[in-house]
């Protein structure tokens, strides 16, 4: 069992000193943004142009589904949301921080990326950090 959590995916990256963020990569040919290393860029075709770019923790929010119904032990409702981050990138994540009320949730609104411990465990008892975007303070 680790003492500190574990990265729930590659794209987050948990320096030894310093906070976490979210690590993508960008084309050095035609400069576009993916959130995962490719063989070849998406955009371009180009090989080996990749390299790491650290994403931005502020963004707006682009789309999002309010789930009322989901496996057993999942706890209903939350939010999908799919947001743009500033420089490039685009995640999906939950929306967090704010009621599952289309009433008080706009479009187009900023969000920041924050990092929480997610409350599940691996079967070794590992802890994981997840990523997820909450309306901007």
């Amino acid at each position: 069992m680790s003492d500190n959590p574990l990265p729930i995916t590659p794209l987050v990256q948990i320096p030894d000193s310093g906070d976490p963020f979210l690590q993508g990569v960008q084309c050095k040919s035609c400069e576009a943004i993916s959130l995962k290393s490719r063989l070849a860029c998406a955009k371009c075709g180009g090989r080996g142009t990749n390299e790491p770019l650290r994403l931005s923790n502020k963004g707006k929010l682009h789309a999002y589904s309010i789930i009322y119904r989901a496996f057993p032990g999942i706890d209903v409702p939350f939010i999908s949301a799919i947001a743009d981050l500033e420089g490039g990138g685009t995640i999906k994540t939950n929306l967090i921080g704010i009621d599952p009320d289309p009433e008080k949730i706009q479009l187009g609104m900023n969000v920041d990326v924050v990092f929480e411990v997610v409350d599940r465990k691996d079967a070794e008892g590992n802890e994981y950090l997840g990523y997820f975007i909450k309306p901007a303070a």
